[in-house]
């Protein structure tokens, strides 16, 4: 096969950027899309070329395109290297291949990134990265460099300050495009950043992943302002470089990617171009909800039960997800095998993801009851199974009521992610809500915590509880945390318990000079009229009221 300029080329670009979709490889070779199109159709049927579908929540559907064994030959052939020689110097060795599609979903909007990068600076290089800090790292015209770094959904806080701190420990690059999953993340990244001795800038992934290259959302540390990527790949310091990495000692040619195989047979590192947007939606849900029910699922979701149940199916099809109790009583959880999916997908350390959040039984032989879970948190989860389920119906009757309403749901955090810290008088203090929200309707936008409480009935207990809210509230770090400050939605049991904690927070605010954004419920208020009705009192007025007080009077 005698092949074009632009075939060699994009034989070429795809050694550098293995899964590149037609529309990237178009914009970082400066090809025309027709041109593209048409060069990889004819390498896909010349054998030189295949590609894989490939799907998220944050990307539309595409294929990427990979070297087959002969393109592979080809290249090394246009470069006049061996091809041993070509796999050591090239993310292409079948190591590389596994590791490329366990973070497809990384690579797809590292991909978008550089293609936005190569409309500002032409032409770029492309380096990722397998085991260094940053994911990948850009070499623009002229020297300058730029590392990408992404924080994983379900990478936890100390994983990812431990990436921030061997970044800046490392080889120092020109400059660092950070992505975020969050607007509370991304306000803690541009902390942790904030003493970088590189220019740092952070965006919502989501944003990135969509944006072009005038878009205002790249937020440097220190600065309340946002720049476009323009503006900051223009501030990249010069004479700067990027990590280098160990070729590996004895890389193997990639195999054949079968995507035919029987769903229980399916590599996990296939897994990524298998599964719709919607059941990686469904999984990354449970692995934030565990032992949620199907009927709670489909309520914070949003989709109906029938629908529920066939992603949930779809799942336990793979193996990723599993169950405990009866038929009536079933509640799920994401399995060893899920867990090893979203954690090599996002570079969180699979070993933590186990110790706390197996299903794995400690005896086989046993029926999976709290007792016999492996995983010390997801235990723990199972074992309080009540408190488990109140929460999870909450958040479930909370997304339906808000839809109905106009309001959008635009995040829940699960208390591993809802957790503040923050320092008070000397010390690292938290506060550990049972969950996290962001309610959106237009310019509105509320923040809260949840606290479903069904312990703290005595004053001793309840004082207990209100304090580290008392101390997070007298200092500036719920502005520094959410732009604007959350409200505290508390629920308890029973209606008695509830109005004692009332006059108790009211004398605890008083004496301490601090309000809290307070507002509390109990299960039958909130059963009769759902958590946006008029189901809440705050300390001081017995009038019932909504706790997102933009909504007016329209939900009842």
């Amino acid at each position: 096969m005698t092949l074009t300029e632009c075939e060699a080329d994009l034989l070429r670009r795809l050694a550098e950027t293995p899964f590149a979709d037609r529309l990237d490889l178009a914009a970082l070779s400066g090809w025309s899309r027709g041109a593209v199109y048409a060069a990889m159709d004819r390498l896909t049927e010349g054998g030189m070329a295949s590609a894989v579908p490939h799907a998220a929540p944050l990307l539309p559907p595409t294929r990427r395109y990979f070297l087959t064994v002969e393109g592979l030959a080809e290249v090394a052939d246009l470069e006049k290297v061996s091809q041993d020689v070509l796999l050591r110097r090239r993310p292409v060795s079948s190591r590389w291949q596994r590791v490329l599609l366990e973070r497809l979903e990384t690579l797809g909007v590292i991909y978008r990134l550089a293609a936005a990068i190569a409309n500002v600076e032409f032409p770029v290089s492309i380096r990722l990265f397998r085991a260094t800090p940053a994911d990948a790292g850009i070499v623009l015209p002229g020297g300058r460099t730029v590392a990408i770094l992404r924080q994983g959904d379900t990478a936890d806080r100390t994983g990812f300050a431990k990436r921030l701190w061997r970044l800046r420990e490392g080889t120092q690059p020109g400059g660092l495009l950070a992505l975020a999953p969050d607007l509370v993340r991304l306000r803690q990244a541009r902390r942790m950043l904030a003493g970088a001795s590189f220019p740092v800038f952070t965006a919502l992934e989501r944003d990135a992943s969509l944006a072009g290259p005038d878009s205002r959302l790249w937020f440097p540390p220190s600065v309340p302002t946002a720049l476009d990527l323009r503006s900051a790949l223009a501030r990249l310091e010069r004479g700067a470089g990027l990590p280098t990495e160990d070729p590996e000692s004895q890389p193997q040619l990639p195999p054949v990617i079968d995507l035919d195989l029987p769903s229980a047979a399916a590599p996990r590192w296939l897994l990524p171009t298998l599964l719709s947007p919607a059941e990686k939606g469904a999984l990354d849900l449970l692995c934030d909800w565990p032992w949620a029910s199907r009927q709670e699922l489909s309520g914070i979701m949003g989709v109906s039960s029938r629908r529920a149940s066939q992603l949930l199916a779809r799942l336990g099809e793979f193996g990723l997800v599993g169950h405990a109790g009866g038929p009536r009583t079933q509640r799920l959880a994401v399995t060893d095998r899920g867990l090893a999916l979203l954690a090599r997908r996002d570079r969180a350390s699979l070993g933590a993801a186990r110790r706390r959040w197996s299903i794995a039984p400690l005896d086989v032989a046993k029926p999976l009851t709290w007792r016999n879970v492996s995983g010390s948190r997801s235990r723990q989860l199972l074992r309080n199974v009540e408190h488990t389920g109140a929460v999870h119906r909450f958040l479930a009757a909370l997304a339906e009521q808000a839809r109905a309403a106009g309001w959008q749901v635009a995040q829940l955090d699960p208390p591993r992610r809802a957790s503040r810290y923050f320092h008070y008088d000397g010390r690292l203090h938290s506060v550990l809500p049972d969950a996290f929200g962001i309610m959106r309707r237009g310019n509105a936008t509320v923040p809260f915590f949840l606290e479903w409480e069904r312990r703290a009935v005595r004053p001793v207990t309840m004082a207990t509880r209100l304090a580290p809210y008392l101390r997070y509230y007298s200092s500036h770090r719920p502005l520094d945390d959410h732009g604007v400050q959350p409200i505290v939605l508390v629920v308890f049991d029973d209606e008695l318990a509830a109005t004692h904690f009332l006059n108790l927070a009211r004398r605890e605010m008083d004496q301490a000079g601090v309000e809290v954004p307070l507002l509390v419920s109990n299960r039958a208020a909130l059963e009769g009229l759902g958590p946006m009705g008029r189901a809440w009192l705050v300390a001081g007025d017995w009038e019932r009221r909504h706790a997102f007080a933009a909504i007016g009077d329209s939900g009842d």
